[in-house]
């Protein structure tokens, strides 16, 4: 009869050469995360061509909720993979099947709730994200946001269980519940706004539609999860177990969250200045939009390969096979760093030729895209060290670091200066602000990540 300690040592996990561990678990993981930035790039080129420039603002005043509710799964998802491969390389199974009881009914009654109370405020949300109600975005933003807030409970739904899945040692049938949502998104969107003309509704009801999909197709692994079975009857939550994922998951979510009081600070702000500039305040705000919707690829790969790391992380610590969880680490740094330089290159030599992608506009249009895009987005090769990091520290228990992590770019860097810098610079202030950001964030997360090794030597 197999010991657990036989066990520990049998699972890839602990065994595998690390570099195709981490391909084999991250390349899906990648695909999934693009996936997910593809509902959104889908819906902005669709919507740049067909209804134009003031679309694009649109999408980008409703992109914050998006925000919202990838960082709420995170919550979820990542804190019950987290404590799923901690307690399962420990060998406590019973412990781990709790976690993930736990993590399913707890997004359900999250994605309810976020999806009715989105639906409910939509206005005001609008509003709070940078549109005047008298403005030409508000009524494009209302009416996106009114329809893809009915998808929002399915797309929770399937990002936890994406992580979960994952972390069970299924990284491919993740990565399917995503895809095939996404390719029915892009088949659904040009039916809607080309055939049947629907404009931004047929891009917002394509989205949605392609979630429920998806979330469909992420509920029916459960019945053949391979660490043990799972009952409809058995989720429920229990509040210490819940406690336990909300740690862990906790600094993802601080970093999303944090993310989407950047992105309504900067329409903010771009609003008002560039209302002083001779773009005016819809230039500013559709070419972020663009530029976020294209940033959300490189970080995707960055999310994408850390989440990827996360099992082995978790697994080789609840093992104690610490040069793993180092070496694995490294791997990531490398490969997101890379990612990174390679996106800009592309933000400074290619500009407008990405922006073209989304829509055409006149002169002022694709002036301030350049420098929106080589200014804005200079120093985009740090900005992947830090979702590597926030997941490191999550998989790992450290919590406290995970959270200070996450709040170094937006929180303690990036809001501030986009406060402060306008006052003295203008729009330039706003432009500059975040490679500071970049760069300050980049040297606190490996600062910390490096000292942190130094607790597997005690």
């Amino acid at each position: 009869m197999n010991t657990s300690h036989d066990r520990i040592n049998d699972n890839p996990l602990g065994s595998a050469p690390l570099i195709p561990l981490i391909v084999s678990y991250a390349i899906p993981a990648v695909i999934s995360m693009l996936v997910g930035a593809a509902y959104n790039i889908t819906d902005q080129i669709f919507i740049g061509h067909t209804v134009g420039m003031l679309g694009n603002a649109a999408t980008n005043v409703a992109f914050p909720t998006v925000t919202l509710t990838t960082g709420i799964s995170m919550l979820f998802g990542i804190g019950t993979a987290a404590n799923f491969s901690i307690n399962l390389g420990a060998g406590e199974e019973e412990e781990a099947r709790r976690y993930v009881h736990t993590g399913i009914a707890g997004v359900i009654i999250a994605g309810l709730v976020t999806g009715l109370t989105v639906f409910i405020l939509r206005e005001q949300i609008v509003v709070l994200c940078g549109a005047d109600r008298g403005g030409n975005v508000f009524p494009y933003a209302v009416t996106y946001l009114s329809i893809t807030a009915l998808g929002l409970p399915f797309q929770m739904f399937t990002h936890t269980s994406s992580t979960i899945i994952r972390a069970d040692g299924s990284p491919r049938y993740s990565m399917m519940c995503t895809v095939i949502g996404a390719i029915v998104n892009v088949g659904l969107d040009w039916l809607f706004m080309f055939p049947l003309g629907m404009g931004i509704k047929g891009a917002a009801a394509a989205t949605a539609l392609s979630q429920i999909l998806s979330c469909v197709l992420a509920a029916s692994y459960y019945p053949k999860f391979k660490a043990f079975s799972i009952d409809a009857k058995d989720l429920r939550v229990s509040l210490s177990h819940l406690k336990g994922n909300m740690e862990a998951g906790i600094p993802n979510f601080c970093n999303h969250m944090l993310m989407m009081c950047t992105n309504i600070v900067l329409n903010n702000m771009l609003a008002t200045y560039g209302a002083l500039s001779v773009y005016g305040p819809d230039i500013p705000l559709a070419i972020s939009g663009i530029a976020q919707k294209t940033g959300m690829i490189m970080v995707s790969f960055a999310v994408g390969i850390a989440q990827g790391c996360q099992p082995v992380w978790g697994f080789n610590l609840g093992a104690k096979k610490y040069d793993r969880v180092k070496g694995t680490y490294w791997r990531a740094f490398t490969a997101a760093f890379a990612i990174g330089v390679i996106f800009f290159f592309a933000f400074q030599f290619f500009p407008r030729q990405i922006i073209s992608i989304f829509g055409d506009g006149n002169e002022l249009y694709f002036e301030f895209g350049e420098r929106y895009l080589r200014v804005f987005m200079m120093f985009v090769f740090f900005q992947n060290i830090q979702p590597v990091s926030i997941n490191y520290f999550s998989a790992t228990g450290n919590h406290r670091q995970g959270l200070l992590v996450s709040l170094s770019r937006q929180g303690l860097f990036l809001i501030p200066l986009l406060i402060i810098l306008p006052r003295f610079m203008g729009i330039n202030g706003i432009l500059a602000a975040s490679p500071i950001a970049d760069t300050l964030a980049f040297i606190m997360s490996l600062s910390m990540a490096v000292l942190s090794f130094r607790n597997f030597k005690e």
